[in-house]
């Protein structure tokens, strides 16, 4: 069972012209990392990185 006090992870993207996207969200650090690294293994120009979910 997960922590529910555990902070979620999402996955965002940075196109060749700086637009930013949310690619993933509500993840663990661990399977965003994992979705991230995929991601950047493709060859694609844009930057790919995890960040922890804001607080709501």
């Amino acid at each position: 069972m997960t922590d529910p006090a555990a902070p979620c992870w999402r996955v965002m993207r940075q196109d060749d012209n700086g637009n930013r996207y949310l690619v993933a969200r509500d993840l663990t650090r661990e399977a965003a990392e994992t979705l991230a690294a995929e991601f950047e293994a493709r060859g694609h120009k844009q930057l790919y990185w995890v960040a922890a979910e804001p607080a709501s």
